[in-house]
């Protein structure tokens, strides 16, 4: 049976061989001197060895099943890795276009907001708005920079894989050809003529196709290789470029972002001096204090009645342990403004100031000082970006100019979590973290509860 499917499989090749076997006939000879022309046979057969070798011989045979095993997953991963790398080339490109082309245009904010400037409130409150979107824009950059590190790292392996796997087949079918080099033309001829019976003839016909089969396999797999080499480093240079592109996009948008806080800061100043006499502007900046404060007392007041309603529902409101704050903005420079008593910056009187003002880089991180609920996380032309959180027992931590927000209202937050990030919202004229502290409805000092 095994002779008859060895038999179809191989027609071509007989077809060929019962020619020139007709040709030697036809000259006189028989098919025992045909088989007994000479030809130096290399080639051997399936157990022919003697019995002393069949143990090495298992065992060569276990290694080379291992190692066509291991050969076949790579193929199958990197046949798999192809389309892959090369939707990821694809992803890459778009991905620095896109970079590349939402840019923020300072130039027409600035002018779209000129006739605002009559009203500080609304000009303050749209401009927050614009730097809250360049903010965004930097912390998804920032964002997209980490995560093409991390693909930069892992397609290098990936090419020094690939590297690896297309020498160790190089080197292979160098010696498959040094082989047949060696062997010249009449290898095969020679393999066939060394038959001793026409089944043994048709079994070596069958053992040639699978060898012509099996070069054609692993010059296919050597091809599959160079083609998934070149996609390796072909992903590698795009990954690089949106690299580059999306670096000098976030230096471009915090260039943008410092022209909008300046421009901010100027309309701020010139507002001030627009003010005809010195009462006038105090009078200003204490209504502006004012209404801060009536907006967290309405929030510490309705905190109050809930509490009362829990207690008499026989529930338990939230209670402050007495444990240290964490530090608000672990990446502050400096304290630019202390709490207490000062000299107000612009109005050149003695104020009091009623936190910490901690100065740090844009978009750097603002943590949760303690344990607590999120009563309120909302925007307000004076205070920017807010965050109020009640951490029980009367006891409240304030953050306010932030550029994001993390939490939402209701939201219970653990000590040192991530409620935003640093910014200048609001009545602010440089990127820091206003940090007071609230105990039973008055402002009371942050460092009875930090540590510098």
């Amino acid at each position: 049976m095994h002779n008859m499917k060895s038999f179809k499989n191989s027609l071509p090749c007989v077809g060929v061989l019962l020619v020139i076997i007709s040709v030697l006939l036809c000259a006189g000879l028989t098919l025992a001197n045909i088989c007994d022309l000479g030809f130096n046979v290399q080639a051997t057969e399936s157990g022919s060895s003697s019995d002393d070798g069949s143990g090495d011989d298992s065992k060569e045979d276990n290694e080379e099943e291992s190692s066509e095993e291991e050969d076949k997953a790579d193929m199958d991963a990197i046949r798999a890795s192809i389309s892959e790398k090369q939707n990821q080339i694809k992803e890459a490109e778009n991905e620095k276009k896109k970079v590349q082309s939402d840019l923020t245009n300072v130039k027409k904010i600035v002018s779209s907001l000129k006739d605002a400037k009559q009203d500080l409130e609304y000009y303050v409150t749209q401009l927050d708005g614009n730097l809250s979107d360049v903010q965004d824009k930097i912390t998804q950059l920032n964002g997209l920079i980490v995560e093409k590190e991390k693909d930069i790292e892992q397609s290098e392996k990936d090419l020094a894989e690939a590297e690896r796997i297309q020498k160790d087949q190089y080197e292979s079918m160098k010696k498959r050809i040094r082989f047949m080099y060696e062997k010249g033309n009449g290898f095969y001829l020679d393999l066939i003529f060394g038959s001793s019976t026409f089944g043994e003839m048709l079994n070596k016909a069958d053992y040639i196709e699978q060898m012509s089969a099996y070069e054609k396999k692993k010059l296919d797999e050597f091809k599959d290789t160079c083609l998934y080499l070149d996609s390796c480093r072909q992903g590698l240079e795009s990954d690089k470029e949106l690299l580059e592109a999306a670096k000098a996009q976030v230096e471009a948008e915090e260039d943008n972002l410092q022209q909008l806080i300046s421009a901010k800061e100027q309309e701020i100043s010139n507002t001030s001096a627009d003010i005809s006499n010195k009462e006038a502007a105090i009078a200003e900046y204490e209504a502006d204090i004012a209404a801060r404060n009536a907006i967290i007392a309405a929030l510490e007041q309705a905190i109050a009645e809930e509490n009362r309603k829990l207690e008499e529902s026989g529930g338990t409101a939230r209670k402050y342990d007495g444990g240290m704050f964490q530090w608000p903005a672990p990446s502050y420079t400096r304290i630019s403004d202390d709490y207490g008593y000062r000299i107000h910056p612009t109005l050149g009187i003695t104020k009091f100031h009623n936190g910490v003002d901690m100065a740090a880089p844009g978009g750097s991180p603002i943590l949760a000082a303690y344990e607590g609920e999120v009563v309120a996380a909302d925007y307000n032309s004076s205070m920017g970006n807010y965050i109020m959180i009640n951490h029980g027992d009367g006891l409240y931590t304030i953050y306010m100019h932030a550029s994001a927000l993390y939490v939402s209202k209701g939201q219970t937050v653990s000590k040192g979590d991530k409620i935003g990030a640093v910014g200048t919202t609001g009545r602010s004229t440089g990127n820091h973290l206003h940090f007071g502290v609230r105990k039973d409805g008055v402002y009371v000092s942050p460092w009875n509860y930090l540590s510098k």
